[in-house]
């Protein structure tokens, strides 16, 4: 397991993801996690946000698939790494090997709805292997998720569908590193021991 991911993206069992400005300026003020993952935003607002996060020592982890007015190319991921962003998620196995260049953080998301997606998903990860895996959604079996953290070695996030502290604690307890979750009200109100 890569603790140095481990530690940049978290510092307990939830990653707060914010949908919004003001989902954001809640997560940056009254969060204790070291990142945050931004599921809005555009170019425009990226300088600003990215000033923000540094005025609070917090990591922005850019979900590059729901980001407005990048390119989806080599030359979006260098202006993004040259902006200050360090870290994203995306589905894209082109873009993390983009991202890798740059020397960011790269997390690949996968969406594991049966055996099959599991079966690709796990090829993606031994033909481009990511920092960490996010897996969506959060409420996959253990067995899956063992599977995984066997066959990949990689700190395993899970997110989707996390609605409450017994959803994250389930996470934990079945082999996940940690959730990230868009409900504020599972940021940092729970003290979760990983078992």
């Amino acid at each position: 397991m890569n603790l140095d991911v481990l530690e940049y993206l978290a510092n307990g069992p939830v990653i707060p993801a914010a949908r919004s400005m003001e989902d954001f300026k809640v997560a940056l003020s009254h969060t204790v996690s070291p990142s945050i993952v931004l599921l809005f935003g555009d170019i425009n607002i990226l300088p600003s946000l990215i000033t923000q996060a540094k005025k609070h020592k917090k990591h922005i982890v850019l979900h590059l698939d729901l980001f407005n007015g990048i390119a989806k190319d080599k030359a979006g991921i260098k202006y993004l790494a040259r902006s200050g962003i360090h870290a994203i998620i995306t589905t894209k196995p082109h873009l993390c090997r983009f991202a890798r260049e740059e020397g960011m953080i790269v997390v690949q998301r996968l969406f594991l709805m049966d055996s099959a997606s599991l079966c690709t998903g796990l090829h993606l990860v031994h033909n481009f292997k990511p920092d960490a895996i996010e897996i969506l959604p959060g409420s996959v079996p253990e067995s899956v998720v063992q599977e995984l953290v066997e066959q990949t070695g990689l700190p395993i996030l899970a997110g989707g569908l996390i609605r409450t502290k017994e959803d994250v604690d389930h996470a934990i307890k079945s082999g996940i590193s940690a959730v990230s979750t868009s409900r504020s009200d599972l940021w940092d109100d729970i003290m979760i021991s990983k078992i």
